[in-house]
């Protein structure tokens, strides 16, 4: 495979490229994640079955539409196709390590001026992606609280009971989701969509994010997501704030939003998480 991958980059490049170094690199739960060399040259190498390549393409159309909006740093994508069998991904090796208070303050600023950026007058996207490896709807709506209980609450419930994983009534809750949501019609920001701590992290140039399941919503999902799963330095809320500080009622929506994630583990990961998602769902009174 890796012959092949030098032959698609040297063509990509437009300049000689051959594979001399390959470093495995912990890539998460999905994923085999390489840093190959040659020469000065590096880049990041995510590798999985044929059948992900979607998944690939699909962050790779998220990580182009964060660059359009010039407010925030991503990897860039350098090539995406099928070698071997194998879906690949290759984005520019950029030397990370975790957020510390500079950088987390600078990412804040950035992600507020992200969530600034671009006038979408509807909520979706113009393809459905995925959240980790589960499918994400994002077909266009004009009201966010039909857009997210639909869409992300709704459609998770449905392939929970799928996989015999049973919340309570879908339509029920689905309609205390709206309930909830009813009158909150905030701006449609691109969010990065999946911005938990492993998502963001510190370059020698500042914060950079990757991993995205980008789509035009309310900008407090990626908010909300900050606080699961480890959780973000308080700097990071002390720079967001400080470009556009949030509305009221965010508290109240976080937990809401973040039972979309808590669903997705379910699904992806089942284990504890079933009992914490059981416990939100009763938590947030929507069964």
């Amino acid at each position: 495979m890796w012959h092949s991958l030098s032959v698609q980059l040297s063509l990509a490049l437009g300049q000689q490229f051959e594979v001399e170094e390959k470093t495995p690199i912990d890539g998460g739960d999905i994923n085999e994640c390489y840093a190959i060399a040659s020469g000065n040259m590096r880049f990041f190498v995510k590798v999985n079955s044929r059948d992900n390549l979607p998944i690939f393409e699909a962050e790779a159309e998220g990580l182009r539409h964060l660059a359009n909006s010039g407010e925030i740093s991503i990897p860039q994508v350098i090539y995406i196709g099928i070698i071997k069998e194998k879906s690949v991904l290759v984005l520019d090796y950029i030397p990370m390590k975790q957020l510390d208070e500079e950088s987390a303050y600078l990412l804040g600023k950035e992600l507020a001026r992200l969530h600034q950026w671009g006038e979408q007058l509807e909520y979706g996207f113009d393809i459905d992606n995925f959240i980790g490896t589960t499918e994400q709807r994002n077909s266009w709506h004009r009201k966010w609280a039909n857009f997210f209980a639909d869409h992300r609450i709704g459609f998770q419930l449905q392939l929970a009971e799928e996989k015999g994983m049973s919340f309570g009534d879908v339509e029920a809750i689905v309609e205390a989701v709206k309930e909830r949501l009813n009158g909150h019609q905030p701006k449609a920001s691109l969010v990065h969509g999946d911005l938990w701590k492993g998502n963001a992290s510190s370059t020698m140039n500042g914060s950079i994010v990757y991993d995205p399941a980008c789509y035009w919503g309310d900008r407090e999902v990626d908010l909300a997501m900050t606080y699961l799963f480890g959780g973000f330095p308080e700097e990071f809320y002390n720079g967001y704030e400080e470009v556009w500080p949030l509305d009221e009622g965010f508290e109240d929506r976080k937990d809401l939003y973040n039972l979309y994630h808590m669903l997705n583990h379910c699904l992806l990961f089942g284990g504890p998480y079933l009992a914490e998602t059981e416990a939100l769902i009763n938590k947030l009174e929507l069964v």
